[in-house]
């Protein structure tokens, strides 16, 4: 056991985790190296982990969904991050609310980075816009803020959007 628990700590000290993704990581190597003696428990062990303060999944949290932000993704592709992470419900709706403030700022950066509507070189025709609205949408992005924003003129003042959007 206290070989799991030092394999735990070792984790922790390299890697931002959630409580699952430790107790998925414990698991696998359990599973991986077989166990000897005592039978372990990896999920208590990511919970006394948590309760030390070496885990704290509403931080790893907060930090997805800043560095999910500031690469452009919505606010769909974020919670899956939460969910694929392991995040626990609360947890997760207490960031929604930031993740919504964010929301139009997420999408022009996305915007920007894919060369859509404003950031465009040229104009977009029908199918090429439906193609950016699509991009968008997989990137987590809310359906009319992504159809508004790919119908923008290229060089169009993105700050008209910002007051009609908030």
């Amino acid at each position: 056991m206290a070989a799991l628990e030092r394999l735990a700590l070792r984790y922790v000290e390299r890697f931002s985790t959630t409580r699952a993704r430790l107790a998925e990581y414990l698991t696998r190597k359990i599973r991986a190296r077989g166990w000897e003696g005592n039978s372990a428990d990896p999920v208590a062990i990511a919970e006394r982990m948590a309760e030390l303060g070496y885990i704290d999944d509403r931080a790893f949290g907060e930090a997805r969904a800043s560095a999910m932000a500031r690469r452009g993704l919505g606010k769909r592709r974020v919670t899956g991050a939460f969910r694929q992470a392991g995040i626990e419900e609360e947890d997760a709706a207490a960031l929604v609310p930031a993740i919504e403030a964010r929301a139009l700022e997420a999408a022009l950066t996305f915007a920007r980075r894919k060369r859509i509507g404003p950031y465009a070189q040229g104009e977009a025709d029908r199918p090429l816009r439906e193609k950016q609205i699509a991009a968008m949408i997989r990137g987590g992005h809310d359906f009319t803020l992504s159809r508004r924003i790919a119908s923008m003129a290229p060089g169009e003042d993105v700050d008209n959007l910002s007051r009609e959007w908030s």
